[in-house]
């Protein structure tokens, strides 16, 4: 496949940063994005709700449905889904973008932050794509795409942010056990993680500010990463835990300096990578 036009993506917290910047990549190509997602009214700090997003994705070229949704409710993530079946006959891919992080260490992470990260990173990743696989089975080349990390058991990456590993690796090993789990079906469970620190609010809030967005990349990398993964044939490409520039280096992308903040700058390396 060459072309996400008329396909359907479900995909989670896409109302801003890295997930809208997938969902409008796929939108150029005339994709369906419904958008579940918490923020319907504008936040304090961090830009962009439900219903800017669809006008973007709207604007960029494809159709949008934005879906009020709070994953950690099955309820929700059950109307959501079927409010998408209703709108657009289907679900193609199943994008799992949202994500909770509190990069603590243990004796000052409250157990209330502790439950958030679970119930949103590991079992919200789990709910929407048990909700989503038996649409994604009638689509011809599903996809799963997980926003989570390789799963690298050295102690480093556990030391700092116990919590928050356990969380995120939570999502990394739907990819491994679903992979193997839905492979007869024909649909693909892969997971994407950058290379270095991406430009988003969250980046900019939680990890150094304007200083670090400088030394990050910005988030059509992964976008551009995802759709590589997402146009590849679902029956063969699966069970992958990808990186950002790999992938594009695998698409015949040899100079990617476009995609850094500032040209030239030391770029930051992500978490869990070694």
């Amino acid at each position: 496949m060459t072309s996400l036009k008329n396909k359907t993506i479900f995909i989670s917290g896409g109302s801003r940063g890295i997930g809208l910047e997938i969902a409008k990549r796929a939108a150029r190509d005339g994709a369906n994005i419904a958008i579940a997602a918490k923020t319907a009214e504008p936040h304090p700090t961090l830009p962009g709700t439900i219903y800017t997003a669809a006008d973007e994705i709207v604007e960029a070229g494809g159709k949008a449905l934005p879906l009020l949704c709070d994953i950690r409710f099955e309820e929700q993530v059950e109307d959501a889904v079927q409010k998408t079946i209703e709108e657009f006959s289907g679900i193609d891919i199943c994008i799992n973008n949202a994500s909770a992080i509190s990069l603590t260490p243990t004796l000052i992470t409250s157990m209330k932050r502790f439950d958030l990260m679970q119930q949103i990173n590991t079992r919200g990743t789990f709910l929407v794509s048990k909700t989503c696989v038996p649409f994604l089975e009638k689509s011809d080349n599903p996809h799963i795409l997980n926003l989570s990390p390789p799963l690298n058991m050295k102690s480093k990456w556990f030391k700092s942010h116990c919590a928050y590993t356990i969380a995120k690796y939570g999502m990394s090993m739907c990819v491994l056990g679903m992979s193997e789990e839905f492979k007869e079906k024909g649909i693909a469970v892969n997971a994407l993680w950058p290379r270095t620190a991406i430009a988003t609010a969250a980046v900019q809030n939680l990890l150094g500010g304007d200083e670090m967005i400088k030394h990050s990349r910005k988030p059509e990398i992964v976008a551009d990463a995802a759709y590589e993964i997402l146009i590849k044939d679902s029956k063969t490409f699966t069970g992958q835990f990808c990186i950002d520039d790999e992938i594009l280096e695998q698409a015949g992308m040899s100079d990617l300096s476009e995609y850094s903040v500032e040209p030239g700058a030391d770029l930051v390396p992500d978490f869990f990578l070694d």
